[in-house]
């Protein structure tokens, strides 16, 4: 199964087990988080995966410096993972993002990345756009 889950989710399977990327996929896929070198006990990786798997969560994702120090906290965007059809999470983002939700949670919402929601926000921008535009030069030949 952790050959079927999409690039960093396989990658946390390997690490921590395939339920802690299951999980992490569940509660965050589809946004950008924050991956620390070290998660304090309260952190939201501790909280889901648990302190070991959070361990090796952070250890595989830790960035050096190139004189192997910490460099910090990694940023990455989680795989909404083997949740649900495409075409339903489409139709759920483009309702969320008509009704006003952040492209964030919309993407949340629907299960898929930020960067879609950003995508699809932007097209039906474009859409509304153009149909005030024709309306508008609709308006100008009638007279």
């Amino acid at each position: 199964m952790t050959d079927e889950l999409p690039g960093l989710l396989g990658e946390i399977a390997e690490v921590a087990g395939l339920p802690a990327a299951l999980a992490i996929a569940e509660q965050v896929g589809g946004t950008r988080v924050t991956i620390p070198s070290h998660a304090m006990n309260d952190h939201w990786l501790v909280e889901l995966v648990g302190r070991e798997a959070a361990d090796k969560i952070c250890d595989h994702f830790r960035t050096l410096s190139p004189d192997q120090r910490e460099a910090g906290a990694r940023h990455v965007i989680i795989p909404r993972g083997p949740a649900g059809c495409l075409t339903k999470a489409r139709t759920r983002l483009a309702k969320e993002l008509e009704a006003g939700t952040s492209a964030r949670e919309a993407a949340r919402r629907a299960g898929l990345t930020e960067r879609t929601a950003w995508r699809m926000r932007a097209k039906l921008r474009d859409e509304e756009n153009s149909k005030q535009g024709s309306l508008f030069q609709d308006s100008l030949t009638s007279d």
